[in-house]
Formats: structure tokens, sequence, C-alpha cells
């Protein structure tokens, strides 16, 4: 196995805030890593660390086999980024923020890199329109298409689709899978939960620790959450109601049914008892991923609160 990402105990602190408290991470080539958490959990600092555009207070490690401290320069060069805002020109068509980016590279073979890029994303009918008339799903692939230009070994999306439409963020998703099969790793944060399904594996960051590792099955695994799914008429009125029952972590409207979760199975059992009748039914499901978002967001403990 070659690790991509291979860092042990980052950590990093603005004035009296420690946002990333040590983190390990180990990611390897080729795989699609999703990187979940709360807003101010800490994933954009350590995205940025990663990529050499921070330097952690303390901590160590390697990204493609180069030292994340005296290497950073190096990173840079063989890592791509794409920032949670659209940070391109505006005032630049597709085609001319694209070769920007290539001279910036200093790359060879220009034309032919960018033309590529624009034919790849689905952008050649629109190069010559300003980058800032485009729609999100459309300056999405733009920055894409940038990020991915010199060929990076490694790429680091923030939030890439926040706010993009299903289906842009389906087709991102698909150029995601095909640039993965072709060797790219990409660690990917992200607060969609079919996108963090969608990934290999997933690391969950909660106020600065990362708290949860592995397959999207080993880490609902790991909750050893217990679910019922309640149905019939008006039961997603009851949340409130069976919230503040013992050994409740979680009653949370699904549509027209109720999701209660817990740890403790008898006390889950307990609570939904008093609801087991007509015209209501019970069955026990698997918890979904958001479930056990929702579980660990709620047992992390706020460091800046």
């Amino acid at each position: 196995m070659t690790l991509a990402i291979d860092v042990h105990g980052l950590n990093k602190s603005f004035g009296d805030k420690h946002v990333v408290q040590d983190v390990s991470l180990q990611v390897e080539a080729g795989r699609i890593c999703g990187f979940l958490g709360p807003n101010g959990s800490g994933k954009t600092t350590t995205l940025r660390m990663l990529c050499g555009l921070l330097t952690p207070d303390s901590g160590d490690g390697t990204c493609l086999g180069l030292d994340i401290i005296s290497q950073a320069g190096a990173i840079k060069r063989q890592a791509g980024y794409m920032t949670q805002k659209f940070s391109l020109y505006e005032d630049l068509t597709l085609e001319e923020n694209l070769m920007f980016s290539a001279r910036v590279h200093d790359l060879d073979r220009r034309k032919e890199r960018v033309a590529h890029a624009l034919e790849r994303l689905g952008l050649i009918e629109r190069r010559n329109q300003l980058a800032g008339t485009l729609s999100g799903g459309w300056k999405q692939r733009l920055a894409l298409a940038t990020a991915t230009l010199h060929e990076p070994k490694l790429l680091l999306l923030d939030e890439p689709t926040a706010g993009v439409d299903p289906k842009a963020r389906r087709t991102f998703w698909d150029e995601i899978h095909a640039l993965s099969a072709e060797g790219l790793t990409v660690l990917v944060s992200t607060h969609y939960m079919d996108e963090a399904e969608r990934c290999h594996e997933i690391a969950y960051i909660a106020y600065g620790k990362l708290i949860a590792r592995g397959t999207a099955g080993e880490v609902i695994a790991g909750s050893h959450l217990v679910t019922f799914n309640g149905e019939g008429p008006g039961i997603d009125r009851l949340s409130a109601e069976i919230a503040g029952r013992p050994g409740v972590e979680m009653a949370a409207p699904f549509g027209a049914s109720l999701h209660v979760s817990g740890t403790d199975r008898a006390a889950i059992e307990a609570a939904i008892a008093p609801y087991r009748r007509e015209p209501f039914r019970w069955t026990q499901v698997e918890p979904t991923l958001e479930d056990v978002f929702i579980q660990l967001m709620d047992g992390a403990e706020d460091n800046f609160r």
C-alpha cells in the first residue's frame, strides 16, 4: 500500500483557538476520502496544512512522499486545491482563466492542456464566456478544470459542491471517480451524506479532533446505534416528545416518518413503547450515515464555546 497522505499529530492554533488538535490521517494513493464535520471543525485548516499553504504548529508527516514542512513548496506543485468560494477571475473567459493558470504553473503544451481540460469538463462550447456569468454548477466545473490542469497527484476539495444542484453534483462526482481511477488521490470535505457515501472511505473531525475513520459501513457499525423507523399519520410531530425520553439520542423526522436512535436498545424500545399502537408502525432499520453524523456532532465537545 502506497500512502499519498501520511500525517501524525497535526496541531494548529490561531490566537487562543486550538482549531486542529493532534490529527493523524492516512490515505492510500488513488482513493477518495470524504472529510466530514460541522462548520468550524478544522477541515479547511487541515486541508491547507496538507498542501503546504499553512505550517502546522506541531506534528509531522508526508504528502506524496514529501515532508509537509520542509518540502511544502514541492507539495504545492503536485497538489490541486479547490476552495469553497469561487476564486477565479470573473472578468476573464473560461479559456483565459485556464491559460492564466497554465502560465502561473509554467506548464508546457499550454494550448493543448487547456483544450483538453475544456473538452473533458464539457466546457468547450462555453470557452469564450465570462466566468462571472456562469451558474454555480458551471463555475464548479471550471474550478475543477483549473485545479487539475497541471495534472496533480493529490486533489484537495473544500466543500466543492455547496449550493450546486443535484444534477451538477452528480456530474462533478462522476468526474472525481474518473480521476481517481486514473490514480489521483482525492480528499474532499462535504456536508452532503450522499456524497460521503460515494467516497471510498471517510474521516470525521469535530472541533479540531478526528473522532471517526473508515468506510461508511465501518463508521456506521462503529457507532453502535440502534434505530427504529416509525410510520403513521402525524408521527413526525412526536419528535420533540420522544426526544426527551431516557436513552433517546436522536428523534428526527424524515418526511412523514420518524427516526429514533440511541445506543441502548432497551431504552429505545421503552421510549417508543407508548406509541406502538395503531395507527403507528415501527420497524428496526439500519442507521444512516446522517444518523451517525448527528450522533457524533451531539457527542463532540465544542472547544470554542
